[in-house]
């Protein structure tokens, strides 16, 4: 498969989901937010990650997110739909279903809770990959996992034919740069932390699966085109001017500030599902600066 699916390249975006006042799936804020990435410049979709609270989402709605934004981007870029679950037969159902919904990859995150050994999540990531015809890429958050993908499980699931990518955001720069000095040519690396971005890249990375450039997609988009393109110089002063926004966008557990951003762009409501509530009234001003500080928000 990797022979013919295109390397997965540059500025995703992990996108929100928009739920109305009540609760339910705003289909219309999705449709314009997907429309407005798009003509921003962005390189692929991430929708019904963490990002876009699939835990608190129902497997309908998870499925109609992904049916709307297929049907928006009409093909111009790849849409890698979030299908993770620590039950690998759920984690194979999730993955029908977004291959029936029009999605072009798979996001899988490694289990959580279950905290398998390495040779478990190896297990459980060959039997996706061996089943569903569709490009999988390997999601590594020992933040929200409680369980490390080591680079040799990276780099030994780099070599099944359907594991096109990892989206690594452990936060080791030693582990990436083992997986980008030993990965097959074939396989994209791309950083799963915005704020290491820059230095991924600048390691040889393929690119970022962005939070923050749901308020910023051009910038987190030209930052990655430098950087491609060796402009280092360039590349850092983008990251210099996003770091406020990047700091920002983490204040509080994600995507809670993003969404509080997007309501301030008035691209949609602030509007979470329980457990996470919107984001601290303490908060605010910094948020809203930093948006100014990107051109998110006019001074």
């Amino acid at each position: 498969m990797k022979s013919t699916v295109p390397m997965l390249r540059g500025a995703g975006t992990a996108i929100v989901t928009p739920f109305t006042t009540v609760g339910e799936l705003d289909e219309k804020a999705l449709r314009s937010f997907v429309a407005w990435q798009i003509e921003e410049g962005i390189n692929y979709i991430v929708p019904c990650g963490s990002t876009g609270e699939a835990a608190t989402m129902t497997a309908d709605e998870q499925r109609r997110v992904v049916e709307i934004t297929v049907e928006v981007v009409a093909g111009r870029i790849p849409v890698v739909a979030g299908a993770g679950s620590n039950d690998t037969a759920r984690a194979l159902a999730n993955s029908r279903m977004m291959r029936d919904a029009g999605a072009t990859h798979l996001l899988h995150v490694s289990p959580s809770y279950n905290k398998p050994p390495q040779r478990g999540i190896v297990a459980h990531f060959r039997a996706i990959a061996d089943t569903i015809d569709l490009p999988v890429v390997v999601y590594n958050v020992p933040g929200r996992t409680a369980s490390n993908v080591t680079a040799e499980t990276t780099l030994e699931l780099a070599t099944h034919p359907n594991i096109v990518a990892v989206k690594e955001a452990s936060g080791n720069l030693a582990q990436i740069t083992q997986i980008l000095r030993h990965r097959p040519r074939d396989f994209s690396v791309l950083s799963g932390d915005d704020a290491l971005t820059l230095a991924v890249m600048v390691a040889g990375g393929d690119g970022v699966t962005s939070v923050t450039s749901n308020a910023a997609p051009a910038l987190v988009t030209q930052l990655c085109a430098a950087a491609h393109r060796g402009d280092y110089d360039d590349a850092r002063a983008i990251d210099s001017r996003l770091a406020p926004w990047t700091h920002a966008a983490f204040v509080e557990s994600n995507p809670i500030p993003v969404k509080a951003a997007l309501a301030m762009m008035k691209l949609m409501g602030d509007n979470l599902r329980l457990p996470l509530v919107p984001l601290a009234s303490q908060h605010h001003a910094m948020v809203r600066a930093a948006l100014v500080s990107v051109g998110a928000l006019p001074a």
